[in-house]
């Protein structure tokens, strides 16, 4: 009889059981929410943090990075990415928007599997949140702001048929361990635009997850910016199971100093006739280490799918890395599916156009990331979003250029 023998904690994932516990004492809940709190709990306690062993996690090695682990000392809150957002609470009134505060009776914790350790970290420690409903017909005009003013959150948001939202979640912080799971479905015809921007200071651990479900006819747009951490991953997973859906990702990653940042997402096509494009363009300089994972599913019935992807990266340092893993896995036979990534290093022609004009070497380099990075944000219909990312972008390239 083979008897796997417990596995040795590390310092690192004892601080984790601790924040579990605390997390446990400071929310009462239901017993179903608190069943499934204690489930994900033991998981941990038998699996651990997640190794380069498991497939998903061969480039972020989470149990070897994290050497210790802390509550964030940082409880500032951002400033809204968009002007005239409303923050999803329970003193904000929003036309069609039903919003109320999470609570582990309303937690509607998605079922975790064992190889999603994300899911089970944040169900695990889970304090704060939000919940909003956008009703069927409803187009909500201002942008929905989601605030995380914990360092574990977990947010619902769903739109009723044919409504239609922009919703914006960012995170930030200088130091400590932080996670965020969002769920978001759309029924029937809605239309939504997510935003999900995270910065954070060279100290902080940021573990970050999406789930949708799209709906018939639904349209999503996802923009994903993340900026500094000493380790962020965010995973997007994405369940395509209504005729008709168009899902758009773009994102931008940009990787200095010492950072490591990972960006996993998983789509699966589960019906005909459904359309997703990824692009996603990085920068990794100094030391900063860069991961792209993205996985197509296609299932034998999702026949006339659309799917593409693709992930260009520019290395401004010798030190600097980055490893693509986009992953085709089709059982239909009348799709249309293709996947790229590039890794390179910027232009010497491009470079010396440049300064043959008179461009300081500095400012031509510049002009060139911006140009590159810009591609992935360029086509965003919402010309206040396209702005608010060239501002953060722009002021991050002149800190690490």
């Amino acid at each position: 009889m083979n008897i796997q023998a417990p596995i040795k904690h590390t310092a690192a994932e004892e601080d984790l059981f601790q924040l579990c516990e605390a997390a446990r004492g400071a929310v009462s809940g239901s017993k179903d929410a608190s069943e499934q709190r204690d489930a994900a709990i033991e998981q941990l306690r038998a699996q651990g943090l997640p190794t380069r062993r498991i497939e998903s996690w061969h480039y972020t090695d989470l149990r070897a990075a994290m050497k210790h682990l802390s509550a964030p000392t940082d409880s500032r809150v951002p400033a809204p990415l968009l002007a005239g957002s409303k923050v999803l609470s329970a003193d904000t009134s929003v036309a069609g928007v039903t919003i109320s505060p999470w609570s582990a009776d309303k937690a509607q914790f998605a079922p975790v599997e064992s190889d999603d350790a994300i899911g089970q970290i944040n169900t695990a420690l889970a304090t704060c949140g939000s919940i909003a409903a956008v009703k069927a017909g409803q187009t909500v005009d201002v942008p929905l702001s989601i605030e995380n003013r914990g360092a574990h959150a977990r947010n619902v948001v769903s739109l009723g048929e044919g409504a239609s939202a922009t919703i914006v979640e960012s995170v930030c912080g200088k130091d400590g361990f932080s996670s965020d799971v969002t769920l978001i479905s759309l029924a029937e015809g809605a239309k939504a635009t997510y935003v999900s921007t995270c910065e954070k200071g060279p100290d902080a651990v940021q573990l970050g997850q999406l789930r949708v479900v799209l709906g018939k006819d639904a349209e999503l747009d996802v923009v994903i910016f993340n900026a500094g951490g000493k380790l962020i991953r965010r995973e997007v997973v994405v369940l395509v199971e209504g005729e008709g859906s168009n899902l758009d990702i773009k994102g931008v990653n940009l990787i200095g100093g010492d950072s490591h940042i990972d960006v996993t997402t998983v789509l699966s096509h589960t019906v005909p006739h459904t359309v997703s494009e990824q692009l996603f363009r990085n920068i990794s300089t100094g030391k900063g280490q860069g991961v792209f994972q993205g996985q197509i599913k296609v299932h034998q019935i999702a026949q006339k799918t659309d799917a593409q992807m693709a992930c260009n990266t520019l290395l401004l340092s010798d030190d600097a890395g980055f490893s693509a893993k986009p992953e085709l896995e089709i059982f239909a036979d009348d799709v249309i599916c293709a996947h790229g990534a590039t890794v390179a290093e910027l232009d010497e022609d491009h470079l010396f156009y440049l300064r043959a004009r008179g461009i300081t070497e500095r400012t031509a380099r510049a002009l060139l990331v911006e140009a590159f990075v810009d591609e992935a944000i360029e086509e965003i219909d919402n010309e206040p979003l396209v702005e608010a990312l060239e501002t953060r972008i722009g002021a991050w390239l002149e800190a690490n250029g």
